[in-house]
């Protein structure tokens, strides 16, 4: 029988989600495996969250791929499920317990890498506001101590304040919105993900004011928004790459290969000069080889 792998994500509408599970599953059918997608249909819901892992646990997979939706609160569900003897391989959204290993960034170097694109576009003088994933995320938790760490060493900025768009482009619309109606002069948003500095650009443009707009996770509607002037930058969060390593972990363990405990992926500055490398279509990528993405 084929392995199979279940994959949890936090939502199914982040493009990054649908990159990363397109990656597991390449990688999967390269292997001759299987992989099934279980998000919750509440994007972030970790009460449908549980329900599910528990469900699918309950059929017994090969291995478990997990992003949480809240670390906190998927503590118990994922002690049962290691309890139970599935190996489970962390990814995105780290979490303690027993896990394979972790795929992911340092989110927090990420965060102060795009603060300063930010920061130095408009000239380390300024009135900054910051859109912010919610609390529940590591990721979000991470990037912000990163943006505020850039802040800081930047005697020239003024954080006017902070608002939460939960990750999704409509809530970070409705975020700068508020922002915006608080404060008459904005001269740059930092955004914790691309759907968000996508959303803050929808309320600017609405509103026809203009300030510096930088984001996140490097989605092909990101790089689109770089290409033609209407965001300024975004990082390499590239979800293709780490649901393929992700999966290959999955795959190495279940052979009794050796996974590293940790397995971080190196992200880099989308600008204008580079945008179009990240306007192929995720379907068109390469299979990345397992050497070619984790040493030793």
């Amino acid at each position: 029988m084929a392995i199979r792998l279940a994959v949890f994500t936090k939502n199914r509408v982040n493009p990054n989600y649908q990159a990363f599970m397109l990656g597991v599953e390449r990688a999967a059918a390269a292997a001759g495996a299987t992989a099934t997608w279980h998000p919750p249909e509440t994007p972030d819901d970790p009460v449908q969250q549980t329900a599910l892992l528990r469900a699918v646990a309950a059929e017994r997979p090969d291995a478990i791929l997990f992003a949480p939706a809240d670390d906190g609160a998927m503590a118990g569900p994922v002690a049962e499920v290691l309890a139970a003897g599935i190996p489970m391989i962390g990814f995105v959204n780290r979490m303690a317990g027993g896990f394979v290993t972790f795929i992911g960034s340092d989110d927090e170097a990420m965060g102060r890498t795009i603060a300063g694109v930010a920061i130095a576009a408009i000239g380390g003088t300024g009135d900054v506001v910051l859109i912010e994933g919610p609390d529940s995320a590591p990721t979000s938790r991470d990037r912000g101590r990163g943006f505020r760490a850039a802040i800081a060493a930047s005697p020239g900025i003024r954080l006017l304040g902070t608002a939460p768009g939960r990750y999704l482009r409509e809530p970070g619309r409705v975020a700068m919105e508020g922002l915006l109606a608080r404060h008459a002069r904005i001269d740059a948003v930092i955004c914790t993900n691309d759907l968000m500095a996508l959303g803050a650009l929808d309320a600017l443009e609405a509103a026809g004011r203009s300030a510096v707009v930088v984001g996140n996770n490097g989605t092909i509607q990101a790089a689109e928004a770089v290409g033609q002037g209407r965001l300024l930058a975004t990082m390499d969060y590239d979800g293709f790459k780490m649901g393929a390593v992700a999966g290959l972990a999955a795959l190495r363990h279940l052979r009794g290969e050796p996974v590293p405990r940790e397995i971080l992926l190196p992200a880099q500055v989308i600008d204008r000069a580079n945008h179009a490398a990240w306007l192929v279509p995720v379907e068109q990528r390469p299979l990345p080889a397992w050497s070619e993405m984790v040493s030793g």
